[in-house]
């Protein structure tokens, strides 16, 4: 376990540091036997062992940031305005961060280094939103902003699951239907065809077949899915895995379109936020790349943060990666010519949402007849696959 420990040496100077030990008892021996008298002694990080019952939702954060913003703005310490939201009705798990970072403020700690022992549910972007704040003493607004970023991106992913709900159902309910078929129905016919001897028409052998396989084999259809995940999942472990994954779901028809959407929007409402806190450029590109949610993108995004350094203009460095689009690049040398580059950015973020609300919806009016051809072609081939021998020994008996 890890401690975190406030503590006075024989220099009468302040200590704070963390400890790993086993309990409390060891990280008072251990203070005692440097000559350091302990203050307080807590354990951070308890949010880690939390069960599936006490899970920090997305909509917990958006909420705690926007309750905290609106009690800020009224004039409350935030001191007063976190006992406050710890008495509002929060989850469990909620609630004891809350109570931890209350206990890290009141002896010395920051806001910002308070939430950074919670880093599993505050992002780097939030952290350092929040680090601005404390130092332009813009606490209120930063936060308001903070909700408003969360809320989109938020309604973001809402929308692009939703989107994609209705054709995963359908899809497994139908390959659920085809497993069924195969392992119960299909094998019972096939015997039966069997022993009338019928000529079987190509399609009616490739169904066989496919049964065959399922029934016979099942063991190493069940092998190789495992282990097809499993690769999935180390492939998503290196950085080469991920670099390949990133870059096939880009080049997905529609879908890759709408990911790419996704993560411009992502960049560029991030990207906007650090800038109007007063984080610099350069800082900003850093934390950026950190929340893109493609390896390509962060690549870029992080290539444009050392092009920038070096003192390349800000709109021509984001033009020399060749993946962000004219229209990108250009409203961020609108920004550079004016000052605005936060603006300019909010701006591209909006146009790029609302592109993105448009594929969405066109994406969800022209799944559903797009999954009934589908669906109907599927159904009417295994059906005639399966009745086509049956017609054929009604005609030879009649």
């Amino acid at each position: 376990m890890e401690f975190i420990y406030t503590g006075i040496d024989k220099n009468s100077v302040r200590q704070k540091a963390k400890l790993q030990a086993n309990n409390e008892r060891e990280v008072v021996d251990f203070l005692r036997s440097g000559g350091i008298t302990p203050i307080s002694i807590r354990k951070i990080d308890d949010t880690q062992g939390f069960s599936i019952f006490k899970k920090v939702k997305e909509s917990d954060i958006i909420l705690f940031t926007r309750q905290l913003a609106s009690m800020v703005l009224t004039g409350l310490t935030l001191i007063e305005a976190l006992k406050i939201l710890k008495q509002q009705k929060l989850s469990p798990a909620m609630q004891e961060i809350i109570n931890d970072i209350i206990a890290q403020i009141s002896e010395g700690s920051t806001f910002s280094d308070a939430l950074s022992n919670h880093k599993k549910y505050f992002s780097d972007v939030y952290i350092a939103l929040i680090k601005a704040a404390e130092k332009g003493g813009l606490l209120d607004k930063i936060l308001a902003r903070i909700a408003d970023n969360l809320e989109r991106s938020d309604n973001l992913k809402k929308k692009v699951k939703s989107a994609l709900f209705y054709p995963a159902i359908v899809l497994t309910g139908m390959g659920a239907v085809i497993i069924i078929m195969n392992i119960f129905v299909i094998p019972q016919l096939g015997s039966l065809y069997k022993s009338l001897n019928l000529q079987l028409p190509i399609t009616t052998k490739l169904v066989l077949l496919m049964s065959t396989l399922i029934t016979t084999y099942y063991p190493i259809l069940i092998i190789c899915v495992i282990g097809g995940v499993f690769l999935y999942k180390r492939l998503g472990k290196t950085e080469e895995g991920v670099k390949i994954i990133d870059s096939l779901k880009l080049k997905i028809p529609v879908l890759g379109e709408i990911a790419t959407l996704t993560t411009l929007d992502e960049i560029s409402r991030t990207l906007s936020l650090l800038v109007s806190s007063g984080a610099s450029i350069i800082e900003s590109l850093t934390i950026t790349a950190g929340v893109a949610g493609n390896y390509r993108y962060k690549t870029a995004v992080l290539e444009t943060a050392s092009l920038v350094e070096k003192g390349i203009s800000l709109s021509d460095a984001f033009e020399h990666q060749n993946i962000f689009p004219p229209m990108f690049t250009q409203m961020v040398r609108v920004g550079e010519s004016t000052g605005k580059i936060d603006e300019s950015l909010f701006k591209v973020s909006d146009y790029f949402e609302r592109d993105l609300d448009v594929r969405v919806q066109t994406l969800t009016t022209a799944i559903e007849p797009i999954l009934i051809i589908f669906l109907g072609l599927s159904v009417a081939f295994l059906i005639l696959s399966i009745i086509t021998p049956i017609y054929g020994l009604i005609g030879q008996i009649q």
